[in-house]
């Protein structure tokens, strides 16, 4: 039996050791784990899609991983199998990663009806790391019919993640409220649940200010499409407050998608844009294989370095190479 076919059926089963073997391979950059990770990617797909698909951003601090694992807790006692797919900074200096999320996350990852796969940001812009929609599909495939994406934190890029997922939740911390004009509109935008997190103990009065600052604001922006509201709502990771109201929120969600044909063409949507993604990254690739340009790159990454050359001009003389046919 061939190794894509071997973990194929291994991540059918629901092996976790499978499934992460699975992950590592559709993440390497070798190019004959390349060709055996979109054998292994065809032989799944007619198992995968079945699963709540949630996104989770927020800023820096305000305990995604906490909250994750209080929240994936609550749904694996539940009955509910939970996998999450947290996405961790790359150093910009070393390409380094510390990949804590899993220790943060130390009910769940010892949960035998959870996953919990950190992986590196690497290059990657939005949030998300280069092969997220691989590994959420092996996901579903291994019979997780709860995958969280969690991202890397919120900013301007961080809306990617709505792109993949069927369900975007954005945590904000206490005192949200207070610093609301300058939260990033475009991320209230793409929400389609909102919760405040940390609220328990002395923080609890600021929570719920938020959410009331908070729950305005959404309804300013109006329904999305399908009629849905946007709601804003309390949520403890520590004391597991709010976590019954919460689901229930991203349950009605998915309702309001299955209810018309919402979710059919946000799935649509989804495999559009994986396709667009990998024809670029593809380009990318070949663009700097292609030999003229590898001759001609150092010299002329020198010279834009040091002024001798406009960038714009350089790309151009690039590019008239990249097209050019390749030298015989």
């Amino acid at each position: 039996m061939s190794l894509p076919a071997g973990l194929a059926e291994g991540v059918r089963v629901g092996d976790r050791v499978a499934l992460a073997r699975a992950i590592t391979l559709v993440e390497s950059l070798r190019p004959e784990h390349r060709v055996q990770a979109q054998e292994l990617l065809a032989a799944l797909s007619t198992t995968a899609g079945a699963a709540r698909r949630i996104g989770v951003s927020g800023p820096p601090g305000v305990g995604k991983s906490t909250f994750l694992d209080g929240f994936g807790s609550f749904l694996t006692a539940r009955g509910r199998r939970v996998a999450v797919l947290a996405v961790d900074p790359s150093s910009a200096l070393t390409g380094g990663s510390i990949l804590g999320d899993k220790a943060r996350m130390h009910r769940l990852a010892q949960d035998p009806q959870a996953f919990v796969r950190p992986s590196p940001s690497g290059a990657t812009l939005g949030g998300v790391a280069r092969r997220t929609r691989e590994s959420l599909l092996l996901c579903e495939a291994a019979g997780y019919d709860v995958v969280f994406v969690e991202t890397v934190g919120v900013g301007q890029s961080e809306t990617m993640v709505s792109e993949m997922t069927d369900t975007f939740l954005v945590l904000f911390q206490p005192g949200s409220g207070d610093e609301l004009q300058g939260i990033k509109k475009g991320i209230l935008e793409v929400a389609d649940v909102v919760a405040v997190s940390k609220a328990d103990g002395e923080q609890l009065p600021r929570a719920r200010e938020a959410v009331r600052d908070l729950s305005a604001a959404l309804r300013l922006l109006g329904p999305r499409d399908g009629g849905w509201q946007p709601q804003a709502l309390l949520v403890s990771g520590l004391e597991g407050a709010g976590f019954e109201e919460l689901w229930s929120a991203l349950e009605a969600h998915r309702s309001t998608l299955e209810s018309g044909d919402g979710l059919s063409k946000r799935r649509g949507a989804q495999r559009l844009r994986w396709m667009s993604a990998r024809i670029e990254e593809a380009l990318l690739e070949a663009f700097h294989a292609h030999p003229r340009v590898a001759m001609r790159l150092t010299q002329l990454e020198e010279e834009v370095r040091d002024g001798r050359m406009p960038p714009t001009a350089a790309a151009e003389e690039l590019l008239r190479l990249f097209r050019s046919a390749e030298p015989r």
